[in-house]
């Protein structure tokens, strides 16, 4: 793989142009993070690729080694594994609440306290995440529980 910068003055925006011979997982990847920087995922839905704008993803989940995105009408598949997501969504407003799940705190309606020091948080769309006890304390914090 080459990498090309041309540094033009002239140039009044920034333009990225990806050639290649066929699409690969490792393009697929690049492109993934070029939209997480421009606040947009990749995700599969069956065969379409869709382009997910990043403030209405409520919640990701792992799931048997792979990664679902849940917005509010539908889920998708992404090729990221979770600590991914989580380097590049943490300054959106993303939190990791257990071993497989990150949360929109946007998102969150409310919260419980459940045994063993567990958190059970009710989202916008109804859905209930438990959040471990490692991540409890952490999370009252940052939604200013505390």
């Amino acid at each position: 793989m080459k990498i090309l910068i041309q540094v033009d003055p002239e140039k009044t925006d920034t333009e990225i142009v990806i050639s290649c011979h066929e699409l690969t997982p490792e393009i697929e990847k690049i492109l993934a993070t070029l939209r997480i920087l421009n606040q947009q995922l990749m995700a599969t839905k069956g065969e379409e690729t869709h382009i997910l704008d990043v403030a209405k993803i409520i919640y990701i989940e792992a799931v048997e080694r792979k990664t679902f995105v849940y917005t509010k009408d539908d889920y998708y598949e992404s090729k990221l594994k979770l600590y991914e997501m989580e380097e590049r969504l943490m300054a959106s407003g993303f939190f990791r609440v257990s071993k497989s799940c990150l949360v929109h705190l946007r998102y969150i309606k409310s919260l419980k306290n459940d045994v063993d020091r567990k958190l059970r948080l009710t989202l916008e769309g109804g859905e209930q995440i438990m959040v471990s006890r490692q991540y409890a304390e952490e999370i009252k914090r940052r939604l200013g529980v505390m």
